[in-house]
């Protein structure tokens, strides 16, 4: 599955004195199995591009192509089925009196068997570590912030969407809470090989869980690339109010006194293998 934005723009309140331009002539290509982080400072238009992912918006100039069907069209059923989006705030997106009810929403609309409704929400709970059997009678209105993300998400994973789109999935919630979520997020893209677009406005996130990076400003496209293409550019996305990560600056500035590592490394990971390797040089 191919998701295409061809010269996508979008308006919010055109024609009107509060008219306010999202997005500009975004073109891009999303495929099977991508992992993408679509980052940005605040009104950049990350989010409204999220949302034109699966035609939850539709657009004021160009195009949004899923799978060849375009989200102008009046039926959007099989794009909803096969592209999931799963909301900042969990709490607008949860509406049953059961968080079991909740997740099997989705696919009793599909009109699948019991049978099979009841495996995908197995499936699904397991997938975002939920016991199920304790959210036949769970309120997804007594859960924690860091639960009601795992029950949407689960809800949209018992689509069995063919891509997950999560906007600030770890926003509010705590460091432990945050590396879970997208550890499971990782996870499921490793072994359902699905695509994942995650927007975040969190560096270090997107650069240890993501392939590609797209990044936002003023309702454009600025950098698309792979996260050490785009941290490369540190200097103009400080320009655009977004920080590259702290290993981006360390490294940077180790060279800088001399130390022969890797400015390109992006996690931890790379940089200590760097930092080792140079000192072992040294020592040499």
């Amino acid at each position: 599955m191919k998701i295409e934005c061809k010269n996508l723009e979008h308006i919010y309140n055109k024609s009107n004195p509060f008219e306010k331009v999202a997005l500009k002539d975004i073109n891009l290509e999303i495929n099977l199995g991508e992992f993408i982080g679509i980052i940005g400072h605040t009104g950049s238009g990350k989010s409204t591009l999220a949302q034109h992912l699966n035609g939850l918006l539709e657009p004021t100039g160009g195009d949004v192509l899923v799978d060849g069907i375009s989200t102008k069209t009046k039926v959007k059923t099989d794009i909803r089925k096969n592209v999931g989006l799963v909301f900042q705030y969990p709490e607008y997106q949860l509406f049953e009196e059961t968080c079991y009810k909740d997740i099997e929403f989705g696919p009793k609309n599909l009109g699948l068997t019991d049978k099979e409704i009841k495996e995908r929400v197995e499936w699904a709970c397991d997938a975002v570590g939920l016991d199920v059997e304790h959210m036949k009678e769970k309120s997804p209105f007594e859960l924690s912030g860091g639960q009601k993300r795992r029950v949407a998400i689960a809800g949209v994973l018992a689509m069995e969407p063919e891509v997950l789109i999560l906007d600030e999935p770890t926003a509010g919630l705590d460091p432990r809470g945050r590396d879970e979520i997208l550890d499971q997020i990782a996870m499921l893209h490793e072994e359902r090989k699905i695509s994942v677009v995650l927007v975040s406005h969190s560096m270090e996130d997107i650069a240890k869980y993501v392939e590609r990076m797209i990044v936002m400003n003023k309702g454009e496209k600025a950098f698309d690339g792979t996260p050490k293409e785009v941290f490369s550019h540190y200097k103009e996305l400080e320009s655009m109010g977004l920080a590259a990560p702290q290993i981006t600056y360390i490294m940077h500035d180790l060279q800088a006194k001399g130390l022969p590592v890797d400015t390109n490394a992006t996690t931890i990971e790379e940089a200590k293998r760097s930092i080792l390797r140079a000192l072992e040089k040294q020592i040499l």
